[in-house]
């Protein structure tokens, strides 16, 4: 069976060539990956025509649909983003939005969204607060998405209190608890990733969508997911 590969996808808002703080976070967890026998790649987002949506090809140039080819073809996920008015930055939401297609594009057997059986994590970067709430968001939106979160599946740093220097010229790369926790990150998500290529979730979500709405009142909202049409 082939090792792990893992997909970072940097949601800075800053377009190459410029210097990315989140970059560089990411690529230290990449790095350790890669130790781990996890082959790696990383997209900066920005740096490519992604439209605004909530489909999975918006056409008229969109490159998102790339994009996604990459996602499906990764087994780990590392959304990676820095802070902006505390929250995860546009390009990361962006990406959200653009995922949440993927609900749309299930396995017409199992049911199963395309992110089921991959591992998410999270990446922040900021010098000021926010981590927490970024992290949280992310990794729940990537629960519903389908992925598998294992524990200490984020790493990030902010600094002191208060707008600051950020990640590279605050010297983070030194820094004890981002430096602990991006080696958690890397060595949770192979092993899981490792774990979820053995033994992928078997969960039949069409079968359970029958049986649930056999025993419930027809919605009274529409629920666009394929789980959601009626059974053959």
């Amino acid at each position: 069976m082939s090792e792990p590969h893992a997909l970072g996808l940097n949601c800075t808002l800053k377009r190459s060539p410029q210097v990315s703080n989140t970059e560089a976070l990411l690529s230290k967890v990449l790095a350790h990956m890669r130790e781990l026998g996890c082959t790696t790649e990383t997209i900066r987002v920005v740096d490519h025509d992604v439209m605004v949506g909530v489909s999975s090809d918006e056409g008229r140039g969109d490159e998102w649909p790339a994009i996604l080819e990459r996602v499906r073809a990764a087994d780990i996920l590392v959304m990676a983003m820095p802070i902006w008015f505390g929250v995860r930055s546009s390009v990361a939401q962006l990406v959200m939005e653009r995922l949440d297609a993927t609900y749309d594009d299930a396995d017409p057997v199992t049911g199963q969204f395309p992110l089921y059986n991959k591992v998410g994590a999270c990446v922040v970067t900021g010098n000021e607060d926010g981590a927490h709430d970024c992290c949280s968001n992310t990794l729940f939106n990537l629960t519903h998405l389908g992925c598998t979160v294992p524990p200490n599946a984020d790493s990030y740093w902010v600094g002191e209190a208060g707008p600051g220097p950020s990640y590279l010229a605050a010297g983070g790369d030194r820094h004890l608890y981002t430096n602990r926790t991006a080696r958690y990150l890397a060595a949770n998500t192979v092993y899981m990733a490792r774990l979820l290529k053995e033994h992928p979730i078997p969960t039949n979500l069409r079968d359970i969508y029958a049986t649930a709405a056999a025993e419930s009142d027809p919605p009274r909202i529409i629920d666009r997911r394929p789980t959601a049409k009626p059974m053959s």
